[in-house]
């Protein structure tokens, strides 16, 4: 069961804010900055995503459109009838966190991951992932707006039109100046991506530094945690469920159902982290706590499950009629 390096870096992150958190004006510099280190994250990923790549990808818009689906009505769905957890097994301030959790994008790096792993659809899970992410940039505040409420930290047209300006100009700056720094863009993947993560960390050691501040974390207690986990992990069961076998149901080939149920099952970190800080405020650590475990959650299931799917035999393998890219093999297309 893999345990991802960053998920390390993250932990140490929020213990660096229990340690030292920032005060005074230390608090207002790393408020600062993690807000700009949010707007330029977003910058990068319209950067990176292919208006072409995107336009091709409609092409399979049932897929993504089940993706979608799952993503922001299944998800959300479940995480409103988690309601029922309250008080005995949740808090209300971590029930909030876990549907908060149900309310965001999938992800995009994981689920191209796992899905060129069991040799699945792999340029339906790339539109699929960046679709979501899309979408969520106007769908989560919204329905974080709908359901969370006054409960939620504040939640008003401004919580909206704050996210937006914060997160889908930036990321529209980016497809506009595609065209003249996308080839940068690719050519320094990996020093951006470090860009990328380190935006993230600021993000977390900010949120959690306020959380210190404010005595948020005595309310957690390792009982109230180790319920989170368990709820998270029947959510997570339940997700896998219904995506493989509803797209099954909905007449999918096999490689488009592994692209729906890693796409489908799983939940962005990259894009909630920086969503949470905007829209929580001061609560943003309990927001993003469920978050986070079930970001690693997923990777140490969804990696197990992809190297399974990969020797399956039981099922015949059948190229799906609408591929996004035809006549290319699909497990060779992040190669």
């Amino acid at each position: 069961m893999p345990i991802d390096p960053y998920i390390v870096l993250l932990l140490g992150t929020v213990g660096l804010a229990a340690l030292l958190p920032a005060r005074g004006t230390g608090a207002d510099v790393a408020s600062g900055a993690s807000t700009a280190a949010i707007a330029f994250l977003f910058f990068l990923y319209g950067a990176r995503l292919s208006t072409r790549e995107a336009l091709d990808g409609l092409r399979h818009w049932r897929l993504h459109v089940t993706v979608l689906a799952c993503t922001f009505v299944i998800f959300p769905v479940l995480g409103v009838a988690a309601r029922g957890l309250v008080p005995v097994v949740l808090t209300q301030p971590l029930y909030q966190g876990l549907l908060f959790l149900t309310l965001v994008p999938s992800t995009i790096q994981s689920s191209i991951a796992f899905t060129s792993i069991a040799r699945g659809n792999v340029p339906a899970a790339i539109c699929a992932g960046s679709f979501s992410s899309l979408v969520g940039i106007l769908v989560t505040p919204l329905l974080a707006a709908g359901l969370l409420g006054s409960d939620g930290g504040g939640f008003s047209a401004d919580s909206v039109v704050k996210i937006v300006l914060q997160l889908l100009v930036p990321f529209l700056a980016g497809q506009v100046l595609r065209r003249w720094i996308g080839d940068f863009v690719a050519r320094h993947k990996k020093v951006l991506g470090l860009v990328d993560r380190g935006s993230i960390l600021l993000v977390v050691y900010t949120a959690f530094s306020e959380g210190m501040t404010r005595g948020i974390w005595h309310q957690v207690s390792p009982v109230r945690l180790a319920a989170l986990l368990g709820v998270e992990a029947a959510l997570l069961a339940v997700m896998l469920v219904l995506t493989w076998y509803g797209g099954r149901a909905l007449g999918f080939g096999r490689e488009d159902r592994i692209a729906i149920q890693f796409a489908g099952s799983k939940k962005s970190l990259a894009s909630g982290l920086p969503m949470a800080s905007v829209l929580f405020g001061a609560h943003a650590s309990l927001a993003v706590l469920p978050l986070m475990l079930f970001h690693q959650m997923q990777l140490m299931v969804c990696a197990v499950i992809a190297k399974r799917r990969s020797h399956d035999l039981d099922e015949p393998t059948q190229a799906s009629a609408a591929h996004v890219v035809q006549g290319q093999p699909q497990d060779r297309v992040l190669r």
